[in-house]
């Protein structure tokens, strides 16, 4: 589902984010991307996102070549990619139905089709009963459950999140990444970002390490692989 081949990301001044960055995540594969501020987390979901291009090597989703993407194809190719953030990044004058709504009504699926994946969505993360309420009236672990229903309910093929539970507490952590695990379970690519190792320990799913650009470690997380976890 995502393949990087050698991939290097060079910005002005000649600094280098990313470095010969090879691997490859398959479909209902979930797997953690860590590494120290700075590392190239960022650059890297970017270059995913089309938000950025490689400057060498190849990045390809869904079997497709990105830096062949034409600029008028990047909304086709963003539409198969739900991403999480990890400010939710909710809208506050409309309701939580609306907020989960907004990607399928930007890529015009009717009105009754609509409301059957809305509730879907919200179905799958415990919100079907707040549908019609703001989301300010809603608690942190509930805002990012929100972002997670619009970030799924296109039924994207491969899901995308950053820090999504940089301010939740551990239980509700673990909780999101619960849901995380068990949309990769239905055929779903999960990547999350995350620098909590704590929580990548308890989950023991693959872990992608940066150090300085350069990918570190690819496997399950270090202490576990040692015996120390």
């Amino acid at each position: 589902m995502i393949e990087f081949r050698q991939v290097t990301k060079r910005y002005e001044q000649q600094f280098t984010a990313l470095r010969g960055v090879s691997f490859a995540l398959g479909r209902g594969e979930m797997a953690f991307l860590t590494g120290h501020s700075g590392a190239g987390k960022s650059t890297l979901l970017k270059l995913i996102m089309l938000m950025e291009r490689a400057t060498a090597g190849q990045v390809l989703v869904g079997g497709q070549a990105l830096e062949k993407t034409p600029r008028r194809r990047i909304p086709y190719i963003r539409r198969h990619i739900g991403v999480v953030f990890q400010d939710h990044q909710l809208l506050f004058d409309r309701t939580v139905f609306d907020n989960v709504a907004m990607p399928l009504q930007v890529t015009g699926v009717p009105p009754n089709e609509i409301g059957r994946r809305v509730r879907a969505a919200l179905d799958k993360v415990g919100l079907l009963k707040k549908e019609q309420l703001n989301p300010i009236s809603l608690s942190g672990g509930e805002q990012q459950r929100v972002g997670i229903a619009r970030a799924v309910v296109n039924k994207p093929p491969l899901l995308l999140a950053d820090e999504p539970t940089g301010n939740l507490d551990p239980a509700l952590s673990s909780e999101i990444m619960d849901l995380f695990r068990e949309f990769s379970r239905v055929g779903v690519c999960v990547m999350v970002a995350t620098h909590d190792i704590g929580l990548i320990e308890t989950m023991a799913q693959r872990t992608l390490e940066l150090s300085q650009g350069e990918l570190v470690h690819d496997g399950l997380p270090a202490a576990l692989e040692t015996g120390h976890g």
